[in-house]
C-alpha cells in the first residue's frame, strides 16, 4: 500500500487508536492523532485495557513516564494485543536511562510489538548495542543506527522506525529512509511521541512497514509545510497540526523516499 494509498484509507476508516503515552504527551498526541485523521483513545489502567484493547484497531505504547501502575497497564495490553492479533507499536523512550526501565523496555519487546520507533540512541541500545543518548535525546546518527535496526527488526519478527532529520525504516530484509519535515520539530515536545501514536493510527489500516513509511512522510510533509510560516516552536506546532489535518491523499511526496 502506497503512502497516499494509507492515508486514504485512514481517512476512509478513521481507526480507533489505543494510546498509551506520557504525562508530557497526552494532550498533544491526542490532537495530532485526530488531525492526521485517526481517533485516539488515552487509556492506561490495567482493570480496563484488556476489555479496551478488543476494540481498538491498533495499540501504541511509549514508557516515557513510568510508574508501576502504569507498566500493569502497559503489559496488560501489549498482552491483549498480541492475543487478538491486532497491532501494535513500541516507544522504549530513553530506556537505557535507568534499570528499571530497561527492563520495562524489554519485558515489553518480548510481547511482539508490529513496529518499533525510536531515534538512534534507543535503538542502537535496545539492540544491545553502546549508544550515546542522553535521557530522550539522540546522540547518534541514523545511519549509524540501521545495522541495530535490521538485527531488531531480525530478531523480533517486526518492523523498525528510528527517527531523526532523516528518518529509516526497515523489515529487516528492505529499508528505505524519508527526507523531510522541519529543524523546528525536535523544539516541541511530544512530537516523536505523538509520532508513535499515528504509527499506530496508521498500523490499523496498512501493513507495519507501510504504516511507519507513511505516518513518517505524513509527519515530513506537514512539518515542512508547517515550518515555512512558523515564526518559532510555539507557532509552528499550531501550523503543524492543521497541515496534518489539511494533507489530503496525493499530497504525500513520495519523492522523499529513497529505498536502499
Amino acid at each position: 500500500m502506497t503512502p497516499n494509498e494509507s492515508l486514504r484509507a485512514l481517512r476512509d476508516q478513521t481507526p480507533l487508536v489505543h494510546c498509551i503515552t506520557n504525562y508530557v504527551a497526552m494532550n498533544v498526541a491526542a490532537n495530532v492523532t485526530l488531525a492526521a485523521g485517526a481517533s485516539p483513545a488515552m487509556i492506561h489502567a490495567a482493570e480496563e485495557v484488556a476489555d479496551f484493547v478488543p476494540v481498538a484497531g491498533a495499540l501504541t505504547i511509549n514508557i516515557g513516564t513510568l510508574s508501576a501502575p502504569w507498566l500493569d497497564g502497559m503489559l496488560m495490553s501489549a498482552k491483549t494485543a498480541k492475543a487478538h492479533a491486532i497491532p501494535w507499536v513500541l516507544d522504549p523512550v530513553a530506556h537505557f536511562a535507568t534499570p528499571y526501565r530497561a527492563r520495562a523496555a524489554q519485558d515489553l519487546l518480548a510481547l511482539g510489538p508490529s513496529i518499533i520507533r525510536g531515534n538512534a540512541s534507543e535503538i542502537i541500545a535496545l539492540a544491545g548495542q553502546g549508544g550515546a543518548g542522553k535521557g530522550a535525546d539522540s546522540g547518534d546518527r541514523v545511519a549509524d543506527a540501521q545495522q541495530a535496526a535490521t538485527d531488531l527488526a531480525q530478531w523480533h519478527g517486526c518492523v523498525v522506525a528510528v527517527t531523526g532529520p532523516v528518518d529509516l525504516v526497515t523489515d529487516g530484509s528492505r529499508s528505505v529512509t524519508v527526507r523531510g519535515g522541519s529543524d523546528l520539530m525536535p523544539k516541541v515536545t511530544a512530537l516523536g511521541c505523538s509520532l508513535t501514536a499515528v504509527m499506530g493510527a496508521y498500523a490499523a489500516i496498512a501493513p507495519p512497514r507501510d504504516a511507519a513509511v507513511a505516518a513518517l512522510l505524513h509527519f515530513a510533509e506537514a512539518g515542512e509545510r508547517a515550518g515555512v510560516t512558523a515564526d518559532g516552536p510555539g507557532s509552528f506546532l499550531v501550523r503543524f497540526i492543521d497541515q496534518l489535518y489539511t494533507l489530503q491523499p496525493g499530497d504525500l511526496d513520495e519523492g522523499r523516499l529513497s529505498w536502499l
